[in-house]
């Protein structure tokens, strides 16, 4: 029988085989590195992508806050011009006011009474004077409830003093136009 050595045959196999192993190692390695690589690229791009679609909400948000600011100082502003203006109109409105007014005491006082003193506090005025008598003083708070310049008259007071009585008494000025607009 011949003796056949196999070894370096085997040998040469076993290199072989660990030859081809580390091979498709490398070439598992290359292939995983660049498949770990392109979804690391990929997975970047994402976040950069979603960085800058962030940073544009965050411009547009600042760009909106930044206008709803200058809104609400527009509308401020409005508030401001519009409460000016009412002013303006009402001070327009009350113009022929005092003339209405001394007319009014002017007409509604009634014969026997004489006003010594006159003075405005506000929308209220304060009146006094003399009258023959305590009916006169009635006929002229009446007449004064019946105005339209005037409502609410109020005695204070009524002191006879020898033939005539003194009185004082307080009445509210109001507008023509605001009793017509109250409902009744």
């Amino acid at each position: 029988m011949a003796h056949i050595n196999l070894l370096p045959w085997r040998d040469q196999l076993r290199k072989e085989r660990q030859q081809r192993f580390f091979v498709t190692m490398a070439v598992t390695a290359v292939i995983a590195g660049l498949v770990v690589g392109g979804v690391h690229i990929q997975i970047q791009t994402m976040i950069d992508f979603q960085k800058a679609r962030n940073n544009r909400i965050q411009q547009e948000i600042t760009a909106a806050d930044k206008k709803i600011k200058e809104i609400q100082q527009l509308e401020k502003r409005k508030a401001d011009l519009i409460a000016r203006m009412q002013i303006i109109e009402s001070l327009q409105a009350s113009r022929p006011e005092a003339v209405h007014v001394f007319d009014e005491l002017v007409q509604t006082i009634p014969d026997g009474v004489h006003l010594g003193s006159f003075a405005y506090k506000g929308k209220a005025v304060a009146l006094a004077g003399v009258a023959q008598s305590n009916a006169r003083v009635s006929t002229y708070m009446r007449n004064l409830d019946g105005s339209p310049w005037f409502g609410d008259p109020r005695l204070l007071q009524i002191q006879k003093k020898g033939a005539v009585r003194t009185f004082g008494l307080n009445v509210a000025q109001t507008s023509p136009n605001a009793k017509k607009e109250k409902p009744q």
